[in-house]
């Protein structure tokens, strides 16, 4: 029995329970919600974890990566970047290592979080076929579910699996003429790759129902990847990501039906007018269920700011129904990300959740407190309302005032203190 199985039992079960308390929602509102697919919690039956829900009529959740690369294999340094997620305030984490021991370097991060970690198995079965065949395409079938077996055993809830890239997803790029940014996913580039050489179909999409009973052997919850998503904003919403989505669309629907909890992964660089589209697009097509946003970025011209790119146009999506965003770092596009870039990249998409909540779910409690804490000029207040208040604690205090009830951005001028020695407009 899976969560899904329960809910559908009428099972209210512990994970349901803490989910809704952290939610302000009843537990039955979460157990019909998995029951339909339209909320997933990520469970783990080899290790505890703190619950998240993700999905309809919940806040809206980031997801923070680490991992090292070719080029940068430093366990110690993924060791701090996943302690420096958990601790800004990411609600999932993913593995996506590229170089070293994957199986000593997966461990070391569950074992340093409480977190869901997630995974993308293909990174490994396609790297590992080039260190034991000499080249990735050499892949086999069963290097590829072998290892998808093995991550759901060290402790993953959650993976990231390119289902839906199959022959009519290359036919359909080719014939729309190519792309302005070619294929930005790691895991797309190496299945399309795959496909071309042995041309044979995508065994994670032709053997889809062997891979579901993995999954819920182990209660690992899918995340459809999305591996023909746009690399450039010229590229978005065209007929090759589309028609991905649709099959991806279906096979979550199947793998709902089977009782495995499953997200829908959504493109990555998208322009402002396209967002609303987007979401929309892949609610209706997937019956509602959650929507995992990769990014988006809505411009290609800020390297270095990307977080920032990410942070605008994750917080639209948010609004307007994405329930999953992953973070994206200052490093995108340019580096392996440090502990600081993490967490800056957090923080700037916990912020973009936060105002597509706004207006989603209607969340602005917490913006009134602290309207109000500024009017009254009560700092303590205004630091236990902020999402980062160690930051905002140490630039005060960095640029600390004469009179403490202001700051040195107006100081005897503050027009606060101004209206409080003249008029009540307290409300």
């Amino acid at each position: 029995m899976g969560l899904i199985d329960d809910a559908r039992a009428g099972k209210i079960t512990t994970e349901m329970e803490i989910v809704a308390k952290e939610e302000g929602k009843t537990p039955d509102f979460i157990r019909r919600g998995i029951a339909s697919g339209t909320i997933v919690i990520p469970v783990c039956p080899y290790r505890d974890v703190h619950f998240c829900g993700i999905g309809k009529g919940l806040k809206t959740k980031v997801n923070a990566t680490v991992g090292t690369s070719s080029d940068i294999v430093d366990l110690e340094m993924e060791i701090k970047k996943t302690k420096a997620a958990e601790k800004a305030g990411a609600d999932t984490l993913m593995e996506l290592s590229t170089g070293g021991d994957f199986f000593e370097i997966r461990k070391k991060v569950i074992e340093n979080t409480s977190l869901s970690v997630g995974s993308v198995p293909l990174y490994q079965a396609f790297i590992e076929a080039i260190r034991k065949y000499g080249a990735g395409v050499d892949m086999t079938e069963d290097d590829l579910f072998r290892i998808t077996e093995e991550q759901a055993k060290l402790g993953t809830n959650f993976m990231a699996i390119h289902t839906g890239i199959n022959r009519i997803c290359i036919e359909r790029i080719k014939r729309q003429g190519g792309r302005y940014g070619g294929l930005c996913s790691r895991g797309g580039a190496f299945m399309v790759a795959w496909m071309l050489h042995n041309d044979k179909e995508n065994p994670l999409y032709s053997e889809f129902d062997y891979l579901l009973e993995i999954l819920k052997e182990h209660e690992v919850t899918l995340s459809t990847g999305n591996g023909f998503r746009a690399g450039a904003v010229h590229d978005a919403t065209d007929r090759a990501q589309i028609q991905e989505l649709i099959i991806n669309s279906e096979l979550a629907d199947r793998a709902t039906d089977f009782g495995v909890q499953t997200i829908v992964e959504g493109p990555g660089h998208i322009p402002i007018d396209e967002i609303e589209a987007n979401v929309l697009v892949m609610k209706r097509l997937s019956g509602g269920k959650p929507f995992y946003m990769l990014g988006p970025l809505v411009t290609d011209i800020a390297p270095g700011y990307d977080h920032m790119v990410a942070a605008i146009g994750a917080s639209l999506s948010s609004a307007y129904g994405a329930d999953f965003i992953c973070y994206v770092t200052p490093a995108e596009h340019l580096a392996l990300p440090n502990v600081e870039d993490v967490r800056e990249g957090v923080m700037a998409a916990r912020i973009a959740a936060h105002i597509g909540d706004m207006i989603k779910n209607g969340s602005r409690d917490r913006d009134l407190a602290m309207g109000r804490a500024r009017r009254d000029m009560l700092w303590r207040d205004q630091f236990d309302l902020a999402i980062d208040p160690d930051t905002a604690m140490q630039i005060r205090a960095e640029r600390a005032p004469i009179d403490s009830k202001v700051c040195t951005m107006c100081g005897d001028f503050c027009a606060h203190k101004i209206v409080a020695e003249n008029i009540d407009l307290r409300k």
